[in-house]
């Protein structure tokens, strides 16, 4: 991996440096312990080898990526198909691999999936988005729609989700890649950004940076460090997403149109090496988090749960945590956080996904070589 040393010492702050001078007032978790649910945790299905995204086929089926770049079917009763052809050749080092699977809205009428991946390529590797049809013996025509630009070198953060909006636009999360974390503010690369495409991967002509010299039409919002869940308020329609901090600094935000998020000009964690990031936790210019963990919960994978099948369930937000590995419930009221609680840390597992089942239950995937898809049935 090239290290770019002098970005990273770009963004140290020496010693005694001033703190920015706007105020910061974002809330932060009170780290509460994990409590019993009042459910029963049930495996669907085994043996899948680090699974990353699921989603529900309209016939009840499920379709799951594996990272190491596998697709597969399950039906109800766990019984794993073979590996789907047609998906596309991935960079599986690291966090890379394929990664998030996402139906289009019209799948009933086109049959199209669409799958997030560590492409490689010249220069390295980078997040790019496919899509095929799911026919009989898997995904046909497979094409690539939407690259991020520029391919680097190095295993780490790729984001990355896939989030449809009720206009058909689609938004695909990134990470800015680890070693180049100082590009996440440089509007002519696509690295720690949150991108807004059609689904054939062409520009939307109302994104925020469409008529900017020297910015990609298709960001959205910039300042990410490695986004790796995200969803819509069914309510609103707004996206929500959840991102990585390092040592602290896990996020809840709502990206809205052409803001920046701040990473690394400001965060509220630290360095792995202990060493402070940036100019402090805020600044003009720079939004704040709606929320964020100190110490982490390695976010992955959100649902707006909307079901009734969970007593004082609906409407709350579910996390899925990597470390220490929990299922995490928000409560939210005007865009603010007003209750957290965490179940399953007596599971020890690594949460990578979370999503509603058809029959309104939750389901999570475990990032585990000998991965899970779990049910969580009401007692």
């Amino acid at each position: 991996m090239k290290s770019l040393p002098w970005l990273l010492a770009a963004s140290l702050v020496a010693p005694g440096c001033a703190p920015s001078s706007v105020e910061a007032n974002a809330p932060h978790s009170t780290t509460p312990r994990s409590i019993a649910a009042a459910v029963r945790v049930e495996t669907v299905a085994h043996g899948l080898e680090h699974p990353w995204g699921l989603e529900f086929l309209p016939d009840g089926r499920m379709i799951v990526s594996e990272r190491p770049g596998r697709l597969r079917l399950v039906t109800p009763d766990g019984r794993l198909s073979e590996p789907l052809q047609g998906v596309p050749r991935v960079f599986a080092e690291g966090q890379g691999g394929l990664l998030d699977v996402a139906l289009s809205p019209a799948f009933e009428k086109d049959r199209l999936v669409y799958l997030s991946f560590s492409e490689p390529g010249e220069g390295g590797a980078g997040t790019a988005v496919a899509r095929g049809r799911l026919g009989d013996r898997g995904i046909e025509g497979t094409e690539v729609i939407w690259r991020q630009r520029p391919k680097v070198e190095g295993p780490n953060h790729w984001g990355s989700r896939i989030v449809f909006r009720p206009d058909g636009t689609m938004f695909v999360t990134m990470g800015e890649r680890y070693a180049y974390r100082e590009r996440a503010q440089d509007l002519s690369v696509t690295l720690g950004k949150i991108v807004r495409i059609d689904p054939d991967g062409s520009v939307p002509r109302d994104n925020p940076f469409v008529d900017r010299k020297g910015a990609l039409p298709e960001i959205w919002s910039y300042g990410h460090r490695n986004v790796q869940a995200a969803a819509l308020d069914p309510g609103t329609g707004r996206l929500w997403t959840v991102e990585h901090g390092a040592r602290g600094g896990d996020e809840l935000n709502h990206p809205e149109a052409g803001k920046n998020y701040g990473w690394p000009v400001i965060t509220y964690g630290i360095d792995y090496s202990g060493a402070k990031i940036g100019e402090g936790v805020a600044k003009a210019g720079m939004e704040q988090p709606v929320f964020y963990w100190d110490p982490v919960i390695a976010p992955s994978g959100v649902v707006f749960y909307t079901g009734d099948r969970y007593p004082g369930w609906k409407g709350s937000v579910f996390v899925g945590s990597l470390n220490p590995g929990l299922l995490v419930r928000l409560v939210l009221a005007n865009g603010r956080v007003t209750r957290e609680e965490r179940y399953l840390g007596d599971l020890h597992e690594r949460i990578r996904d979370v999503r509603q089942g058809p029959d309104g239950l939750l389901y999570l995937i475990t990032d585990n070589p000998d991965g899970r898809i779990l049910r969580l049935d009401p007692r």
